[in-house]
Parts: C-alpha cells; structure tokens; sequence
C-alpha cells in the first residue's frame, strides 16, 4: 500500500520543484548545489552502513569535476551528458583503485587514510597549473545539452532536470542497495565482521564494493555541479568539504537513501540563512545543529522521524 502513496508522492515533488524552479529561476543555482550535496553525502551514508568514515571522500567530486572539465576542454563538440560521464567514470576508476588498499583498514585508520590521499590530490591539483589551472582551476565552455544549444538560464534548468532526475533514480536503486543481500553484509561489517568471514563472506569484498559505489555518487555530484558553474577548483576536493559531506550524512542519518537529501536540505537552508542573517557565522549555527542533533536525534533526522512514526502507530493500536 505504502508503495502506491509514494510513487505519485515522489511524482508531485519532482513537478513542484521543477515548476518552482522555472517560475523562481533564482532558485535554480542552490537548487543545484543541494541535489550535489545530497549525492555526496549519500555517497557517504554507504559507508557508514558498515560503520566507517571517510574524512576525505571529497577528492572523488574534485575528480569527478576535473574529468567533466577535461572532456568538455578537450573534445569540445561533446554532448553534457558525455562529460558528466567521463567525471564519474574518472571517479570510479579512482575509487577500485584506492579500494583496493583502503578496504584493509577499520576505523579512524580508513578515514585518516581517505583523508591522506584527498591531501596529496589537493596539493596536485593546485601545484600542476599547466594541467588543472592551479588554485584558479579550469574553465571550460558550455556544452550542448542532448544536442541542444542552450543559453545561460535554460542551460541551468537543464542541469537541474537532470541533477533532480538522477537524484530521485538514485536514491531509490541505493535503498534496494541497502535492503539487497550486499547491503545487509555492509550492515553485518559494522557489528560482526569476525562472524561474516566465519560464514565464508569476504568483508573487504564487499566494503571495496560499497566504496566504489561511494567514490561513484560522490564523483557524480562534483561532474554536476562543476558542469553547472562551467569552472572546477581544487576547493572541491579539500578536506573541509569532506567534512561538510560528513556532516550532512550524519545529520541526515543512515537508516534510509533519503536521509542524505533530508540532511543536505538542513545544511543548505543554514547556510543560505545565515548568510542573510547571521554573516560569517554559518559554522557556528551548523555546530549547534551537529550538537543537537547527536545529543536528541543520534540517528539522524531519518532515525528520528522513524521514532515519531512508531510512537504515532502505537498510540493509534491502543
């Protein structure tokens, strides 16, 4: 039953928001930058369904922007949807490549070394000027959209239409993930892995697997937005980004897909207030948020609404 309500659900906020967008195209831009953020952290929130951190997953965005830049400067007849590709593609390469080695590892030994090669790649980035353009990054020209050419305003709804579309397909492929027979091994890595080895499951199998999936989404979002904006700088793949990535996956929690978007939502509507109201103060507002959040809410907004409904369910059985 509950399958029938949600698909015409999802149905109607995918259409509210894209008629809100192109009624509001000032809207277009965070709307944007709050579907890559959500991608990201659920990029992140595979990770922590098997108990680990990665405190520097943020070079996959970088990677991903770089690779979107290279393809649109180097082949400059490719369609958007070729160069958003090849950033995720160059992602993935580099996420089975580092899992190959980071899925030894448990703990704040996984996120220390997550967060050491983002360092490396960082001061690469901003050192190879003849290859990345150094700390101004790489510009690149604006391509064709399904082999349409767009102007600035339809171009941004476009990306748009296709960040909100592979949002909303996304999410639900990364919730079949999580109830699949991998997804419940990345659950079991997290409270038994002696027990998963016992039983003839390989766990560095699997977490190499779910990183690549990470190191995928994560690459995703950084494309997207660096197709959006038409410029990529090695501040995508710096390590507080990486920790911005972390905090909405926390926030959000990790019981559900949805949880990323609910927390990136959170992060953004904080940011963009404080920055109308509170100047160079959104850090603090988003510390008191974390504060809150693992003192009355430690599993995260999806956590916490699950909570709420299995009280209202209770009290409506008695």
């Amino acid at each position: 039953m509950q399958r029938y309500i949600l698909a015409p659900a999802v149905a109607l906020a995918f259409l509210a928001a894209l008629a809100a967008c192109w009624l509001w195209p000032g809207l277009r831009v965070p709307a944007v930058s709050f579907l890559c953020a959500g991608l990201a952290a659920l990029g992140l929130t595979v990770l922590l369904r098997a108990g680990q951190v990665s405190f520097g997953h943020a070079m996959y965005a970088a990677i991903g922007g770089y690779g979107t830049a290279f393809a649109a400067r180097h082949f400059p007849g490719a369609d958007a949807l070729v160069v958003v590709g090849a950033g995720t593609l160059a992602s993935v390469c580099a996420g089975a490549i580092a899992a190959a080695f980071v899925s030894r590892y448990r703990g704040i030994f996984f996120g220390m070394l997550n967060l050491g090669i983002s360092m490396v790649l960082f001061a690469l980035a901003g050192k190879l000027y003849a290859w990345t353009g150094g700390t101004d990054g790489l510009r690149f020209e604006r391509p064709a959209f399904l082999g349409m050419t767009l102007d600035r305003g339809e171009f941004e709804f476009a990306v748009l239409a296709l960040a909100l579309t592979l949002a909303v397909s996304l999410a639900l492929l990364v919730q079949r993930y999580f109830a699949s027979s991998a997804g419940q091994v990345m659950l079991a890595i997290r409270t038994n892995e002696t027990r998963l080895e016992y039983i003839g499951v390989s766990a560095r199998a699997t977490l190499a697997q779910g990183y690549v999936l990470s190191a995928a989404l994560v690459g995703l979002s950084g494309s997207l937005l660096s197709l959006e904006q038409g410029l990529v700088t090695p501040e995508s793949g710096y390590w507080i980004r990486s920790g911005e990535y972390v905090f909405i996956a926390i926030l959000g929690g990790s019981g559900h897909a949805i949880g990323a978007f609910f927390g990136a939502a959170v992060f953004e509507v904080i940011k963009l207030t404080a920055a109308v109201y509170f100047t160079n103060a959104w850090q603090l507002l988003l510390g008191l948020t974390l504060i809150a959040v693992i003192f009355f809410a430690p599993t995260g907004i999806v956590g916490w609404l699950g909570q709420v409904r299995t009280r209202i369910a209770a009290g409506g059985t008695r």
